[in-house]
Parts: structure tokens; C-alpha cells; sequence
């Protein structure tokens, strides 16, 4: 699913050039044969009825050339690869012909800037630097000699809002994350294709950053596709202890494991089982120290890449989700070793997230307690119980990311931190250019990973 979304968000992206190049190849006029409700443009595409047509979505002819000129390549077959592939030539010579006319190089540069929209700011295009292959100075570089101009170190939210054309900056709160235009596409660059960078929304990273797991340790991602997280996890392990990824998805898991491997993570372990199925018991998971939750969610924070809003969840389906969730969490605590969880959601309702969080915590009496998280954070939780505070959320009016809940839950007992001291994970991290002036080149350290050329 998140993979058709995704081709039709980015088909919807790109409808303009698209209609150019069909109208130029002229290739709607060629194929008589086209069935009308397929050859329209904005009335849907194969299999949708009269409920599913309207402005906003796109034709299959639009959908066929997305994936033939832009995309991975068609991964339909029959009669629609025949139809595309029969009138390549014809459309590749008319893209080239548009690049010419546009005096452009790049596919992107046929994109008109997007305007931002007050109802819906534009969240940065976040790029994690994977550490586990490079370092933040020698992806800065690569940048800057790609053309891109750094900015420094952000010294507020205002800083990334009012980043435009080609410049980048390092993001103000976590260490190894750059932040680019909305604009900006990296699926075609090296460092994306050999796993030297993530593209990870910054909230997003927000779980696994906060879990903050030492070296060595043996982790638990519960929901894990498609990975971006677990890599993550990895990166702060440097690949040093074990990670136990679950999800139900053959296809997911399959598609993390190559995403994993480009990343260079190693010591994981991936399981298609419902995590709710594990058992807490078992000799192989006594180790486990640390989990990592992000359970499935309404996605209501989720910034719309499509131009329809969709139907907010009913409470009906909000009730379910929340009863998922509490049961899964509970599920996570029962790990007998276990000494910090981190609880995450992509929705921005209280019912899955600080009721949540709250109903375990009473279930669980005083065995674990709610840590007050990333101080300098600066959106807390709702006040739906004393302490929720501690909790953290996002949003894209607020924090420019997607909406987003996090919470840390510890265990008390011998050598736990006290209530009022900030988690380790969370304390501010020395960053590149920490100290320096706003704008100015951050310092170099020493170079530990393969060089970026």
C-alpha cells in the first residue's frame, strides 16, 4: 500500500510534465483503443468507479510514464508495460525536448516551485546522515561540491522554514541530520542509492535517538518495516550488540532487509511474527534492555502528500487502535530485562497516545515511570494526567516535521535515574559546529568512515 501511495503522490508530483509529454508524444490521440475512464485525466485510475473520480487524481497513462521515465521502471506487465513500452522512444525524445525548451538538465528542475500553503506548512526534506558508512563533515562536503551552499548549525525552527533553493543546514536538535528545501529529491543521488544517507522525516528519528541504546546492548524494534528506525538503532549500536526486528509483513521484511543491508547493518535479526506473539520468556531475548515501539496507528499526523484530505478516523476505529496499542505496550513491559521503552506514534490524537500511555502506566503500578524526555524539546504532551509533559510531540506548524508522539517509559529499582533527571539519550549531544556562530562552518573532527567522493 505504501508503495502505490507513494507512486501516485509522486506521479501527482509531476502531473504537469506529464501532461506535456503526453500531449507532445501525442500518445493518448495514438492509442484509440484507451477506455475513456482510464485516458481522463483526474477521474482516478484502473478499478476506480464513480466514488473514487475527481480533481487531484491522477490518469494510468500519467501513472505508466511516471514509472517509465522517473520511477524504477514498470512493474506491471500485459498490456499497459506493451502500450508503455511501445511508445518510449516517442516520450523520452519529447522529455528531452522539454529539458531544452526549459534549458534544464535534471528531471527536477521541470518541477515549478511549489508555493507554501499557510494551512499546511511545508515540512524540510530531512536527509539522516548513516554513520555506520560516513561522517556529517564528509556528507557536507559531498553536498557543497554538488553545488549545494551550507548554512551552519540552525539556530531556531525560523532557520530550516526559511531554507530555499539549493541550501542545507544541520538541524538544531539532533546530531546527524540535515535539513534541505521541501523540494529538494534525493531518490537518484549516490549517497541515497549506496545507503551513505536516510531520507527520514525528522520526527521520526526522534524514537530511536531518545531510546539511545549503548553499545552492545540487545534491542527489541517491535513493528519494524520499513526499517528506517532499525537502521537508525543500528547507527547509535555501531553495529555492536543485537537487534531483534519484527513485522507480518513478508513483503515489508523482505524490502527492509535489503534497505538494512545497503545501510551496512549487521547484528539483526528479522521475524515475520506478530510481536504480540513473542514470548517475553524465551532464553534468546533475556538480554533485551531496550524496545523500541511504534505500533500502527490512525497515521492522522502524517503530512497529506496528496492533494485530497482524507476522512479523519472514527471513534469507533480510534477505540480499537487505542485497545491495540495499550495491549502491545503492556506486552513490550512484560520483557523481563527490560530497563527503557520508547512508545511512538505518526497520530495526533490523545486516544492512541497519552491515554495510552497513561492507562499502562496505572496497569504497571510502580514498576515503571514516565521519564520528562528531550528537555529542549519544545512541543510537550497534552495534560490528560499529571507528568504528561514528559512527554514529546511534533507537528508541522510547530516543530516542521510530520505529527508525531513520543514517550519514554523507564523501569524503577536499583541504579534507574530519578523522576526529575533528564534520560541520557535526551541530554544535548555535542554537534558539529556546537559553540560556533550561527551560519558558520562547523569544526572538523576526525575522520573515521569511508570517504564520500
Amino acid at each position: 500500500v505504501r508503495q502505490l501511495y507513494a507512486l501516485v503522490a509522486a506521479t501527482l508530483r509531476y502531473a504537469p510534465v506529464l501532461e506535456k509529454l503526453l500531449a507532445g508524444a501525442a500518445l493518448l490521440q495514438a492509442e484509440k483503443k484507451l477506455p475513456p475512464q482510464l485516458a481522463k485525466v483526474g477521474e482516478g485510475g484502473a478499478g476506480a468507479g464513480p466514488a473514487a473520480a475527481g480533481p487531484g487524481s491522477p490518469s494510468c497513462p500519467q501513472v505508466l510514464v511516471y514509472d517509465l521515465l522517473f520511477g524504477k521502471g514498470l512493474k506491471c506487465g500485459g498490456r499497459w508495460k506493451a502500450l508503455a513500452r511501445r511508445h518510449r522512444a516517442r516520450l523520452e525524445a519529447e522529455l528531452a525536448r522539454l529539458k531544452v525548451q526549459q534549458k534544464v538538465s535534471r528531471n527536477e528542475d521541470l518541477l515549478a516551485p511549489r508555493a507554501a500553503s499557510p494551512a499546511a506548512p511545508q515540512v524540510p526534506r530531512y536527509v539522516r546522515v548513516n554513520t555506520l558508512k560516513t561522517c556529517v563533515d564528509d556528507v557536507i562536503d559531498f553536498f557543497k561540491r554538488q553545488g549545494y551552499s551550507y548554512l551552519g548549525k540552525a539556530a531556531s525552527v525560523e532557520d530550516l522554514r526559511a531554507l530555499s533553493g539549493k541550501k542545507f543546514l544541520l538541524d538544531l536538535h539532533l546530531p546527524e541530520l540535515l535539513a534541505f528545501p521541501a523540494q529538494t529529491d534525493f531518490h537518484d543521488n549516490l549517497l541515497y542509492a549506496s545507503g551513505h544517507i536516510i531520507l527520514q522525516d525528522k520526527a521520526s528519528c526522534l524514537p530511536a535517538f531518545l531510546l539511545g541504546p549503548a553499545a552492545g546492548s540487545h534491542v527489541i524494534d517491535a513493528c519494524a518495516a520499513p526499517g528506517n528506525k532499525t537502521s537508525h538503532l543500528a547507527a547509535i549500536l555501531k553495529n555492536k550488540g543485537r537487534i531483534f526486528a519484527f513485522d507480518v509483513d513478508t513483503k515489508r521484511l523482505a524490502t527492509m532487509n535489503t534497505m538494512l543491508m545497503r545501510a551496512g547493518v549487521t547484528g539483526f535479526q528479522l521475524a515475520q511474527q506478530d510481536f504480540l506473539t513473542v514470548d517475553p520468556g524465551d532464553p534468546k531475548y533475556s538480554k533485551v534492555t531496550a524496545i523500541l515501539l511504534d505500533p500502527s496507528c490512525s497515521g492522522s499526523g502524517m503530512v497529506n502528500r496528496l492533494p485530497r484530505e482524507e476522512a479523519a478516523p472514527s471513534a469507533q476505529r480510534l477505540r480499537a487502535l487505542a485497545a491495540f496499542q495499550r495491549k502491545v505496550l503492556s506486552h513490550a513491559l512484560s520483557f523481563p530485562a527490560l530497563r527503557r521503552l520508547v512508545y511512538s506514534t505518526c497520530s495526533l490524537h490523545r486516544e492512541e497516545n497519552e491515554d495510552v500511555v497513561h492507562a499502562v502506566l496505572q496497569e504497571q503500578g510502580s514498576a515503571f515511570w514516565l521519564v520528562h524526555a528531550f528537555p529542549s524539546w519544545p512541543c510537550r504532551g497534552l495534560a490528560a494526567f499529571p507528568g504528561a509533559e514528559g512527554c514529546l510531540r511534533a507537528s508541522p506548524a510547530d516543530t516542521l516535521t510530520h505529527g508525531f508522539f513520543v514517550a519514554v517509559l523507564e523501569r524503577r529499582g536499583e541504579g534507574a535515574a530519578a523522576p526529575s533527571s533528564p534520560p541520557a539519550a535526551a541530554e544535548e549531544k555535542p554537534q558539529p559546529g556546537e559553540g560556533a556562530e550561527p551560519g558558520a562552518a562547523p569544526k572538523r573532527r576526525k575522520r573515521k568512515k569511508q570517504r564520500v567522493k
